[in-house]
Parts: C-alpha cells; structure tokens; sequence
C-alpha cells in the first residue's frame, strides 16, 4: 500500500476501488467506472478476492468494473448517442481528456452491430 500511495498518478483510481470495497464488504453491489491499465488490475484482484470470500461462505456484495468503452457502447443508437457522427464527436472529446484511450477505429464503437 505505501508504494502504491507514492505512485499519485494512481492515487485516483486506488481511492475509487478502496471505497467500493469497503462498500462490497458491507453486502453492497457496486459498479466502477476504471480504464487505467493498473487501476483495472487491482480492481479485478479485489473483484476475486470477493468472489473467494463468498465461495468461503462470507456474505459480502459485488463490485462490477466498466470502462468508458463499455459506457459508450451501451450508450450507442440511443437518445444520448444518437448516430456515428455524434459518437466521433464524443469519443474525440474524451480522448483529449484520456491518452489511454485507443483510436476509434480501433474499437468496436463504430460497428454496424451497435448502429443496426
């Protein structure tokens, strides 16, 4: 923990998944939204552990882990993001805002399978 707390760049995400334990360990579900590479790792070893303790017999909660891709496509044909055109002008947005983010081409988000 205190090499992780000396890395603040990883701060944000350590604090996010530090609340959602505690949550889940109070029996709560709860969904977080994570696209860093190591703030996704750590989440997925929490969302196991959990998943161990229950299989132990504990009663603990849940904690679901998304992304903004994950977001986006959901969102995708609806009243929020409408056509393609409005999910380029909003990706190109958030990947000024993300550098983890790939090129839209690079995802499914364009995919007639979401426009269809």
């Amino acid at each position: 923990m205190k090499q992780r707390l000396e890395q603040s760049r990883d701060l944000g995400e350590l604090m996010v998944i530090a609340h959602a334990v505690v949550a889940a360990e109070s029996g709560e579900t709860v969904t977080v939204l994570i696209d860093d590479g190591q703030g996704t790792r750590i989440a997925t070893s929490e969302i196991r552990r959990l998943g161990r303790l229950q299989g132990a017999g504990r009663t603990v909660g849940k904690i679901s882990l998304v992304s903004t891709l994950t977001v986006l496509e959901r969102a995708a044909n609806g009243p929020h993001i409408p056509d393609k055109a409005t999910m380029r002008d909003i990706y190109q947005k958030l990947r000024c805002l993300d550098d983890g983010l790939p090129p839209i081409g690079a995802t499914a988000l364009l995919s007639p399978a979401l426009w269809g």
